[in-house]
């Protein structure tokens, strides 16, 4: 009798160890909390995968940080003595494509501005409220930096301009995505979701179920709505409300406009939404930039890269949706929403 309980218990034990769950993974990289989610019934293939997954988040951020030395820090040091420098191939090719994704979005999406985000304060995980010197922002405005100064040729990189620092805060969480999923799927891994402070992206599923996420409200501490996200796509988010100050009664976002320097004002948060395509990791990144710097011309940039799923949230609050993201769309609460082609 003891021997066949204890069978029962160990089938029971077994059956409990084979039911399909998730497997969350955290941690805190690139300023921001990180979660890796694994979909399925071995724990320790989903533990191993994730591990993998996070310590290349860990190789990413160190290598390419913006103000501690990196491999970005000493190219930076390099274009300001005016001298070319040699890079991993794994740099020149995202340099390479954050230059043609700027190109695409007339220079708003501008990796080349790192010397205006350290005006700002914003190189640092603690901020002062504080407004750049004056002087000091119109001569930075004056040399134009952009990602059309650097050459590309092969490994080596250098810059027509010194005034250009590099700074791939609006790209690396994207990139990460990416490699992410390559990872995951390289080791067996194809259900899983992956979030980089709100950059995320789906592959395959939850028992047959879609994974569903929010889409942060700017302005209240719960999601203004949420959507499902099938197998390959990818969600990204620019607002003024995670990397910010106060000062005077005024909110000073990370978010700068090459344009005049200064933190824009016109939207609260623009969310886009990519279907699987390559790179659909990065495309949720970088070019939620220009979109959100262009304010009422959001849509026309979005088309530029081929991005038709979108909700803007204006300065006034107002929320604008395309039509294609609208109808995946759920609501907690009655709002107001602009549909649009």
């Amino acid at each position: 009798m003891f021997r066949l309980l204890a069978l029962l218990v160990a089938a029971l034990a077994l059956g409990a160890c084979s039911r399909p769950q998730v497997f969350h993974h955290e941690a805190f990289v690139f300023g921001t909390r990180v979660d890796v989610a694994v979909y399925g019934t071995d724990q320790a293939q989903a533990d191993a995968a994730a591990a993998v997954v996070l310590r290349e988040f860990d190789r990413l951020h160190r290598a390419y940080h913006a103000w501690e030395p990196s491999e970005l820090t000493a190219l930076n040091e390099a274009i300001a003595r005016g001298e070319p420098a040699t890079v991993s191939d794994e740099l020149a090719a995202m340099l390479g494509d954050a230059q043609r994704i700027a190109a695409t979005g007339d220079e708003l999406f501008n990796p080349a501005l790192g010397a205006l985000v350290a005006l700002w304060g914003f190189h640092t995980d603690t901020f002062v409220p504080r407004r750049p010197d004056p002087a000091a922002l119109q001569a930075l405005l004056a040399a134009r930096p952009q990602m059309a100064d650097l050459v590309i040729d092969g490994n080596r990189v250098e810059s027509r301009n010194r005034a250009v620092q590099l700074d791939l805060g609006g790209y690396a969480k994207g990139y990460a995505l990416d490699r992410a999923a390559a990872i995951l799927r390289e080791r067996g891994v194809n259900n899983a979701l992956i979030n980089i402070g709100g950059n995320v992206m789906a592959l395959g599923d939850k028992g047959g179920q879609p994974w569903r996420i929010g889409i942060q409200h700017p302005r209240a501490p719960a999601p203004l709505a949420t959507l499902p996200l099938y197998d390959g796509e990818a969600v990204g988010t620019s607002g003024d409300y995670q990397r910010y100050f106060e000062l005077d009664g005024e909110r000073y976002a990370h978010l700068l406009d090459p344009r005049s320097g200064q933190p824009a004002h016109d939207t609260q948060s623009l969310t886009i939404l990519v279907t699987p395509r390559p790179a659909a990791g990065t495309l949720s990144d970088a070019p939620s930039k220009p979109a959100y710097l262009a304010g009422g011309a959001w849509r026309d940039y979005l088309r530029r890269y081929g991005i038709e799923h979108a909700l803007r949230v204006g300065e006034d609050g107002r929320i604008e949706v395309t039509r294609a993201l609208r109808a995946r769309l759920q609501f907690p609460a009655p709002l107001e929403v602009t549909v649009i082609d």
